[in-house]
């Protein structure tokens, strides 16, 4: 499943940026909208963006090893710092020689902070300017992560590119705790930068905040592009916000970063929303929605998801997507999926499998459509095969600000596409 070079033939870069441990390098624009396609050259391997990472948060994707991922094309995986901070620990990581070699992944690897779980996942007990206080879920002790302990966590796990630790608010949040946070987090840039103790082998990203305020959004942007890092990202979105704030604060951080380092959206999973982002500029994605998902029997397709646990797969001799070559369409059916999702873990690993190459595929699908700079044409046949005629409208208005208008027929569709007002953050399910 893994492909050749997908910009062979291509002239030399539009625009490049080169770091101590990251050279980037734009070899494509679309001619309409923001997307570019790129090679971003790693430690540990060269990934192509447009991309998508999964989820491995303990150093592994649930029933995935990483040889299979390798084969899925996968380019570069995500860690989990505070997870991977409690188990196995920096100790035996660092005698390890760094996550790479514990998990047996030779790709790229990106580890988060770790605060995004002290304030989801933890009886968090207090944010104060030194860091995050919370309670251990092991012991009960009061804990203290600060940026320069997430930083040391992430040089032990050896990450290729490691995220600053920021100050997470809810993307519902109002009010001065937003700018707050906004600012807070910058403080924090400064000594995860300062603490840093491998920056020609492991990039640090800091993240853009500022919740759904544009003026905020607009200063933290700017403020981090003062840093010169190797790379961005933008975060505090994909929280249960409306959709249309959500595209309207991924392009204003787009239209403000740098165009030739790579950027990265953080949380981001749902097919649309990877079309419509790209489209806005971005080039890097993470979610545990496609793993995730593939445990509760929901296998992904161009049209949103199958319920396999549902009685009318029971007979269904098709694979799950007729043109999808991963190993679970080319061996089994829905009807085997269906018995065995519900009943042990085999179904599981089948549509984890599948949903991933459902996802690399799509990335692929979208760097070969911007390279050959048909990527209009290729959202318009995407969002008919995704929505028919009744687009979200967020979709519809996301689109028309970079100068692709879904309501208007044009020589490469038959169809008008009719918006409906649609805030969803739901995937659809078929």
């Amino acid at each position: 499943m893994t492909t050749s070079d997908e910009f062979a033939g291509l002239s030399k870069p539009l625009e490049t940026s080169n770091s101590p441990a990251l050279r980037f390098e734009v070899l494509a624009r679309c001619s309409t909208t923001k997307a570019r396609a790129s090679k971003m050259h790693l430690p540990h391997y060269t990934a192509h963006t447009p991309m998508f990472m999964p989820v491995g948060t303990m150093g592994s994707i649930k029933g995935i090893t990483t040889k299979q991922l390798e084969a899925l094309d996968c380019h570069v995986i995500l860690g989990n710092t505070y997870h991977l901070g409690s188990r196995p620990g920096p100790e035996l990581l660092d005698s390890a020689g760094g996550l790479h070699k514990f998990m047996a992944w030779n790709r790229g690897l990106l580890t988060d902070s770790g605060g995004f779980q002290m304030v989801s996942l933890l009886k968090l007990a207090n944010i104060t300017e030194e860091g995050v206080e919370f309670e251990n879920p092991h012991d009960g002790k009061k804990m203290m992560l600060t940026p320069e302990m997430s930083i040391g966590l992430q040089n032990s796990i050896g990450a290729d590119i490691m995220m600053q630790l920021d100050d997470v608010v809810s993307s519902l949040t109002t009010g001065p705790r937003v700018e707050e946070a906004m600012w807070r987090s910058v403080r924090w840039l400064d000594r995860s930068i300062k603490a840093h103790k491998r920056p020609t082998e492991q990039n640090l990203f800091p993240i853009v905040q500022g919740g759904l305020d544009e003026r905020l959004r607009t200063l933290s942007a700017k403020e981090l592009v003062k840093r010169d890092s190797p790379g961005y990202a933008i975060g505090g979105l994909s929280g249960g916000e409306a959709k249309g704030s959500f595209w309207r604060m991924v392009t204003l951080s787009t239209d403000i970063l740098p165009t030739n380092k790579p950027r990265y959206c953080m949380g981001v999973g749902y097919a649309e929303d990877l079309v419509v982002c790209s489209a806005l500029g971005v080039d890097m994605y993470d979610c545990v929605f496609p793993t995730r998902t593939a445990r509760f029997g929901n296998a992904l397709v161009r049209t949103g998801s199958l319920a396999l646990r549902q009685g009318r797969f029971k007979d269904d001799m098709d694979p799950i997507d007729k043109d999808c070559d991963c190993p679970t369409c080319k061996a089994y059916s829905r009807a085997y999926l269906h018995t065995t999702v519900t009943k042990d873990t085999t179904g599981c690993h089948l549509i984890t499998i599948h949903n991933i190459a459902f996802q690399m595929r799509l990335m692929r699908d979208i760097r070969r459509a911007i390279v050959e700079d048909r990527f209009p044409l290729f959202i318009r046949e995407f969002m008919q095969t995704r929505f028919g005629k009744t687009v979200p409208l967020w979709i519809v208005e996301a689109l028309r600000s970079v100068n692709v208008d879904l309501t208007v027929a044009d020589k490469s569709s038959s169809y008008t596409a009719v918006p409906i007002d649609g805030d969803s953050q739901k995937e659809p399910s078929y």
